[in-house]
Parts: C-alpha cells; sequence; structure tokens
C-alpha cells in the first residue's frame, strides 16, 4: 500500500505543480504506461504516424525544415516507413548553432533557453517548449515507477548540473520539501563533504537515490572505508545516468546502499532516451524518441553492431531534433524484454566518441583498456587519461601512498603496448582530480578524432 505522503504527491501536489506550469505530463505518462505494453509492431507503427505528423507540422511552421524539404522535394505526408527518415541529412550541433533562429517553429510560445555543460567542446545553445519538458517528464515519472518507487517518495539527488543547482531558490526550496526531494551539488567530492552527504542520507532515510554513477559509487566506497553501514536504511533503487556506468560502479553502489541500479540514458539535447527496468531491459521510450545507429559515414547498421546514436525527438515540435547526432556510441537489440514490454532496447551504450581511444596505428579502442590498467592497481584511488595527441596521453593520478617507479614504469609499458611504442607516457601524481563543470567525471577523454 503505498505511503500517505506519496500517495499526495503524486496524485494531487505534483500534479498540480504540472498543471500550472501548462504540462501535459500527468496524461503522457497514462498514455505511457498503456503505450508501452503494445506489440513492437504496434509500437513501429505508432512511432511512423507521430513521425509523419512532426515532419509536416516542421514543414508548415519551421523556416529550417521548410527550405531543407523544399531543397530536397521531401514531401513528409508520403511518409510510411522509419527508414524514409534516411532520406533527410543530420542534425549536428554546428548546423544548429548556424541556424538557432531559424530552428524554431513559427507557432512556438514560452521556449525554454538550454544549453550542454560543452564537456568535450563549445558548449550547445538550443530551445524546447513546453511539450517537449512534458514528455521527458513523463519518461522519466513511467521509468520511476517500473521499480515501485513514485514521485513524492523521498529521494535523494546528488547531481552538478549549474542549471539546477542555481535554481535554489526559496520556490524551488520549498517545493523540493513538498515533493521529499533533496538536492547534493557534486561539484565538490572532498571527505568533509562526502561524510555531509553520508550523514544526510542516513537521517534523510531516503527510498530512491538519483545521481551520476562516479558520484554515488564515490559516496559509496567512503561510507565501506569509514564504516558507515547504509544497507538498512530502505533503498530501493539507486537510478544513475549523464555517464557510462561501470560494472564495479553498478556492484559498489548496490552492495554499499543495499538496493538495484537502474541505468538512465539520456542527455538535456536528446531527451530521456532509454530506462533500464527490473527485468535488465534498457528500454527506449519508442513513443517520443526514434534510434538510429550508423557507422563512421553516416550508414545505417544493423541491429547487434555499434555505432553512433542517432535520435529523432517525435515531441519536439517547436525546436525539433530530427535525425540528431548525439557523438554517443551504441548498439541496438532486436529482442524483447522478459518484462513483456514491446518497447525496443538498447543492448549496449559504449560511451561517447571521445571516451574512446585511438593507437598509433590507428586503432580505436575503447577507453576501457586503458582504464583497467589502472583499475587493477590497489594504491590508485581514482584518475583522468587524457589522449592530447596520437602520441602523448597525459594520465592524472590520486593515489594512497604515492606510485613506485615500477608503479610507474608497469603503467607506461601497458599503456604503450595498446597504444604504440613510440607514445609518451606522461604520469602525474595529484592531490584530486576535479569533475567537469557540469559535475560530471570523465576517466577518459581523447582528443585524437577516430578515424
Amino acid at each position: 500500500m503505498p505511503n500517505i505522503s506519496t500517495h499526495l504527491v503524486s496524485r494531487f501536489l505534483f500534479p498540480l505543480h504540472e498543471q500550472i506550469k501548462k504540462h501535459s505530463s500527468v496524461n503522457v505518462r497514462k498514455s505511457m504506461e498503456n503505450t508501452q505494453w503494445f506489440s513492437p509492431e504496434e509500437i513501429t507503427q505508432l512511432q511512423i504516424e507521430r513521425l509523419r505528423q512532426l515532419l509536416i507540422y516542421a514543414n508548415t511552421h519551421v523556416p529550417y525544415y521548410q527550405k531543407l524539404f523544399a531543397g530536397l522535394n521531401f514531401q513528409p505526408e508520403k511518409i510510411n516507413v522509419l527508414a524514409d527518415l534516411q532520406h533527410l541529412p543530420f542534425l549536428d550541433k554546428p548546423a544548429i548553432r548556424a541556424n538557432l533562429e531559424a530552428l524554431k517553429s513559427n507557432q512556438a510560445r514560452h521556449l525554454a533557453r538550454f544549453n550542454t555543460g560543452g564537456s568535450s567542446g563549445e558548449p550547445l545553445v538550443f530551445f524546447i517548449g513546453k511539450e517537449r519538458v512534458s514528455h521527458d517528464i513523463a519518461a522519466k515519472w513511467r521509468a520511476t515507477r517500473w521499480w515501485g518507487v513514485d514521485i513524492g517518495d523521498p529521494e535523494i539527488v546528488v547531481w552538478g548540473s549549474p542549471i539546477e543547482l542555481g535554481a535554489q531558490d526559496a520556490l524551488r526550496a520549498v517545493r523540493d520539501r513538498l515533493f521529499r526531494s533533496k538536492l547534493l551539488p557534486a561539484f565538490e567530492m572532498s571527505d568533509q563533504k562526502v561524510e555531509g552527504f553520508l550523514s544526510t542520507i542516513c537521517e534523510f532515510r531516503p527510498k530512491m537515490l538519483f545521481g551520476y554513477p562516479s558520484a554515488l559509487s564515490h559516496i559509496a566506497k567512503h561510507a565501506d572505508k569509514t564504516g558507515i553501514i547504509m544497507r538498512n536504511l530502505g533503498i530501493k533503487v539507486a537510478f544513475v545516468t549523464s555517464e557510462r556506468l561501470y560494472g564495479d560502479q553498478r556492484k559498489q553502489i548496490s552492495d554499499t546502499f543495499g538496493c538495484r541500479v537502474a541505468n538512465g540514458y539520456g542527455s538535456r539535447d536528446a531527451g530521456f532516451i532509454a530506462h533500464e527496468c527490473p527485468a535488465g531491459g534498457m528500454h527506449i521510450t519508442a513513443e517520443d524518441i526514434i534510434v538510429e545507429i550508423v557507422d563512421s559515414h553516416g550508414h545505417p547498421l544493423p541491429h547487434g553492431e555499434s555505432g553512433e546514436i542517432v535520435v529523432t525527438h517525435l515531441a519536439s515540435r517547436d525546436f525539433p531534433f530530427i535525425r540528431y547526432r548525439t557523438g554517443d556510441i551504441g548498439t541496438l537489440d532486436d529482442k524483447v524484454c522478459d518484462c513483456g514490454r514491446g518497447l525496443p532496447l538498447i543492448r549496449e551504450i559504449q560511451g561517447r566518441s571521445t571516451d574512446f581511444v585511438v593507437a598509433r596505428d590507428g586503432t580505436v579502442m575503447h577507453g576501457l583498456a586503458l582504464i583497467y590498467i589502472l583499475r587493477d592497481m590497489p594504491q590508485i584511488k581514482t584518475f583522468k587519461i587524457i589522449q592530447e595527441s596520437i602520441d602523448l596521453t597525459h594520465v592524472l593520478i590520486v593515489t594512497e601512498g604515492g606510485l613506485s617507479q615500477v608503479d610507474t614504469g608497469q603503467i607506461i609499458a601497458l599503456f604503450q603496448a595498446r597504444l604504440g611504442r613510440g607514445v609518451i607516457i606522461k604520469i602525474e601524481q595529484v592531490s584530486e582530480i576535479s569533475a567537469e563543470k557540469s559535475g560530471k567525471f570523465r576517466y577518459v577523454i581523447s582528443k585524437v578524432a577516430a578515424g
């Protein structure tokens, strides 16, 4: 039986909040909880119908697409299959920067200005309308309920986005108290800060955690190190997103907090793309999102093959995201999840293209090839690998007691075995490694373009 406070928030206070903000998220979520049980064929048909509507709207109201479709002699009303999308070019960050005003619908009202953190380059500015916001809220809300928790259940959020943290005014503080949500800033992870976080979590006794996997696993490690028991707090699930979730992080969070870990995949620009269900399937929010996987030349790849993730957000009429290149690398699955939902699956999300390193001979490999070298050395607390060029890789390391010459020699030898014998491996021991401006932590950054 749901908690009375949770029931009050999820059935009355939050819907009232959304109504005041002119969001349709409540009705969208209810619809999604119905359509998730459609067969894969029915979901595909739903996507085709919504895609056709989006493209017809864009052709009528969005200057950028009016010009593009005219130049291609593209007729959106004739869309019959999802593959018809391939007649359109990709939308990428340079195109958005160059056509920011032309991408706005002439019917759009109350657009909100957003930007990405720009951790891999120049930040991207774009706009989102209330329809898109409502659908993204609904998608996250539905996925939350898969795990037996709901809006209004006590929640700890470990986050670092300046947009969220900048909104901590009196109104936001009141809202968070009403919805029983507490935000812990992930910018600084000193021992003193983490001890404060652990104290807050113990006092708050949340039903769910939400945050970056690197931040939650770091907090969990500190709890283990200092002997603070967190398994008895009644936490049911930890939702992690915005970074790649590594296996050791999942185990650390699960073991320390005594809960399951639910991986989520999305971004501020691309939307809420996929979420893991209790049966282990990474379900695409297919009512709103069409996912394509393409190779380095932009050609579509079949299920099971790895390539760049391209998304079309079907609820983005006010500022359309059509065939948007995310820069992320992943693989689609053709299986149906054991949970019975017909929503399609992403088999694997390997990370951003900048999470891959390039050896001197041109071989492209995931940063994990280097990460595991450092993870296997118990004296290393944390690290960051920056591939500056094909000939130079910079390694920042925080240690427990320092590295010996033997340790340093071993790291250099193993890195060179993967990147190339003549590559310079510059190791720098530091006292701490800061997160990105967004609060995320990236273990690998490559400035070398993968061919």
